[in-house]
């Protein structure tokens, strides 16, 4: 399973794999047609402990206020395994979720499966899919985990706006940086 992720990776221009029934935080169930209302969605599998991802949480939420009214919406996907990382489980989300006050959704993926469909390696690796659902971009959020300050490339706002002004995504894939998913054994 995780050792086929590499070949078994979504490539730009595919469709968004659908899922249903994602638990929320919110305690709403989730599907992917739920947000077929966005032009732009945005896909990333996060956790609760990964200091990548802990790292970055600050700049997601920042992304969702300036892009939300603009038409993009941000999904956060919890995958890993809970019984080897049990501060990643559903209760640790609610906590993490209500402390920083996370502005999009943050599901569930209990069975690993979206992460396996989507051949999501690490948390945080952002997807991001236009209109259509078609996956344009995927990788990291910028280039610089450790210091917001000194970003110098924002890849994933670029493609958004790229996107969002109809045009091509000029770089659309970088090497996600952070904690591997945790894979069941």
């Amino acid at each position: 399973m995780a050792e086929d992720m590499n070949k078994d990776r979504l490539q730009i221009g595919s469709p968004a794999p659908t899922f249903t029934g994602l638990q929320g935080v919110d305690d709403r169930r989730y599907s992917l047609d739920d947000f077929s209302s966005s032009e732009i969605l945005v896909i990333a599998f996060t956790c609760n402990h990964c200091p990548y991802v802990q790292a970055y949480e600050g700049r997601m939420i920042e992304f969702q206020e300036e892009f939300g009214p603009k038409g993009a919406q941000l999904v956060a996907i919890n995958s890993n395994d809970t019984r080897n990382y049990p501060d990643d489980d559903f209760v640790g989300m609610v906590r993490r979720a209500r402390q920083k006050a996370f502005n999009f959704p943050y599901l569930r993926d209990e069975n690993q499966v979206v992460a396996e469909e989507y051949g999501a390696t690490h948390t945080p690796e952002f997807f991001v899919f236009d209109d259509r659902r078609i996956l344009r971009y995927r990788g990291k959020m910028d280039d610089n985990y450790q210091d917001p300050e000194a970003v110098t490339r924002k890849y994933l706002q670029d493609a958004v706006e790229a996107l969002l002004s109809k045009k091509e995504v000029t770089e659309s894939e970088t090497h996600s940086i952070g904690c591997t998913i945790k894979w069941r054994t």
